[in-house]
């Protein structure tokens, strides 16, 4: 079985390197195509979209979007209303009350300083309301085609239980560790990867590790099976 083991700095990288390979190789052939689950048309919609995701489902967001999106089709419209108006759109979701004031204020943002386009710079974008730098990287990854990898919960849990990351505490950590090995074309497509993984397979409680294709080269699955 082949599983990480630290004895030097020269001896981890090769091992590490070594398990990005195996783990590349296996999302390759079963998972070809991966893409974000969010439905949208446009950046703009896939911002809205995105903010709207946060601590909350992808099935639950493609609820609340439609008719959102119908009340709200540009920038230009949000951006004149209220919160309190948008707030009665995404009700359903995890804290409305922010999120609608977060939704208004990167609309005004987005037209007053930008011309209403979307930015594919990660700083730019960190400057909207609502937008952190997973969001931020989400767009510029999912839009931009830019080599960025966003880390959520499911890529931090699925990151740190095969081990492409090691001992990181913060999201920050863990997209440099993955930055660092995954092929900067690769990238983009390695975010799905890692998230649909954690969201169908790794799960937080239960990890699905009978389905799993990866179990030869987890960290987890390695040390859970040596401790039975």
């Amino acid at each position: 079985m082949f599983c990480l083991s630290l004895k030097s700095n020269k001896q981890f990288d090769m091992e590490k390197k070594e398990l990005f390979e195996r783990v590349i190789s296996y999302f390759q052939k079963e998972m070809p195509i991966a893409e974000t689950e969010l439905k949208y048309i446009n950046p703009y919609q896939l911002l809205v979209a995105t903010i709207l995701s946060a601590q909350c489902t992808d099935k639950r967001v493609n609820l609340i979007t439609p008719e959102l999106f119908r009340r709200f089709p540009t920038p230009e419209k949000l951006a004149v209303v209220e919160s309190a108006e948008v707030f009665d759109y995404i009700r359903s979701c995890s804290y409305p009350n922010n999120k609608a004031k977060h939704l208004v204020g990167m609309a005004r943002m987005l037209v007053n300083d930008f011309g209403g386009l979307v930015p594919d710079d990660i700083d730019e974008l960190q400057k909207l309301p609502g937008v952190g730098r997973k969001t931020a990287n989400v767009i510029a990854s999912v839009v931009y085609n830019k080599p960025t990898m966003a880390v959520d919960t499911h890529v931090f849990r699925v990151a740190a239980r095969i081990g492409l990351s090691v001992n990181s505490k913060t999201p920050l950590e863990t997209e440099r560790q993955l930055v660092e090995f995954f092929p900067e074309e690769l990238l983009p497509l390695a975010h799905h990867w890692l998230i649909l993984h954690g969201r169908y397979i790794c799960v937080a409680r239960s990890p699905k590790c009978e389905m799993c294709g990866l179990t030869t080269v987890c960290k987890f699955y390695c040390a859970k099976n040596r401790s039975i």
